[in-house]
């Protein structure tokens, strides 16, 4: 079969079935081609909750299909590829958080989103890439640990430099791969072109770029931007992304380290047998228990009282 006859057929089944298919920004154009919402973890959820479908079929990562279904507890809620997990969001245990907590209660606990509801369940407050600084500086408390992810958390420090805030040692390691080195290189090779970083990567990258914030933020400042050149510091498929998006401007990509293999995992194939299997037993359904999602949930309702 053609790409366009796979495509064509998850069209016709996403509509008899009643399936609302999100894919996140780092799935391979193909995928996103027949999504009816693109973006990040977190706004895809929202999105999600926002829908009317009784299905929803998420093209990412276990922990953003977890998040969707804690918005969207009523629907259920399938993961195309049950095998893709996210190494930054399951490297840190609730116990090690519990013991931090413990030996220092006083410091309250800021998750990044991209973690397992399990590690939610013992956090204060989440946070994304886009609202981590704004969620932290309207925090009353001044003593925060900030999990997973030490370079964002860095980041965030160095934005609101009045806190107190402790990080442990954790992250993306496909965006923790980028050597300043590689920076340097790419500036050189493109002098005209902007940098834009995700801040996911080491400080040492982050402080050499024109521009930091996430993925969707990448993607706003490359499509608004009057600059012709981009260099980007992000999943290498944003590079492509825009490349379709913006055919009068140039992207480059910042280092070929910066693929994620969990992300490529899904492929529309995945997508397909999903939806044929929707009803019938043979899709991955997302199952969490009510109280599973209502203490997940916590960190998540105060990120939202806080403006995220």
């Amino acid at each position: 079969m053609l790409i366009k006859d796979i495509q064509n057929e998850i069209l016709r089944l996403k509509k008899e079935k009643d399936i609302c298919i999100l894919a996140h920004s780092y799935q391979a154009r193909e995928i996103v081609e027949i999504a009816d919402c693109v973006g990040d973890s977190y706004k895809l959820s929202v999105d999600a909750s926002k829908t009317d479908n009784e299905n929803i079929l998420f093209c990412g990562v276990h922990f953003m299909a977890e998040t969707a279904k804690m918005l969207s507890p009523d629907k259920h809620v399938y993961l195309a590829n049950p095998g893709v997990g996210c190494p930054m969001a399951e490297q840190m245990e609730p116990e090690i958080i519990e013991a931090v907590k413990r030996s220092d209660p006083d410091r309250k606990v800021v998750a990044y989103i991209n973690t397992t509801a399990k590690l939610k369940a013992v956090c204060d407050v989440c946070v994304t890439s886009s609202s981590a600084v704004k969620i932290v500086s309207a925090m009353k408390e001044n003593k925060l640990l900030f999990i997973p992810d030490c370079n964002l958390g860095a980041f965030v420090q160095k934005a609101v430099p009045d806190k107190d805030i402790k990080l442990l040692q954790g992250g993306c390691p496909v965006h923790a791969a980028v050597d300043p080195d590689e920076v340097r290189a790419a500036k050189a090779a493109h002098p005209n072109a902007l940098v834009l970083v995700h801040p996911e990567c080491r400080p040492s990258v982050t402080e050499q770029a024109d521009y930091v914030g996430s993925t969707s933020g990448i993607m706003d400042f490359a499509k608004k931007s009057d600059a012709k050149e981009f260099i980007i510091g992000t999943e290498m498929s944003i590079a492509e992304h825009l490349q379709y998006e913006c055919p009068d401007k140039k992207f480059y990509i910042l280092s070929k380290k910066i693929l994620c293999p969990n992300m490529k995992m899904t492929t529309l194939m995945d997508v397909y047998n999903s939806c044929v299997g929707i009803g019938s037993g043979g899709a991955y359904e997302i199952i969490m228990s009510p109280e599973e999602i209502a203490s997940a949930r916590v960190c998540i309702d105060e990120m939202l009282r806080l403006g995220g």
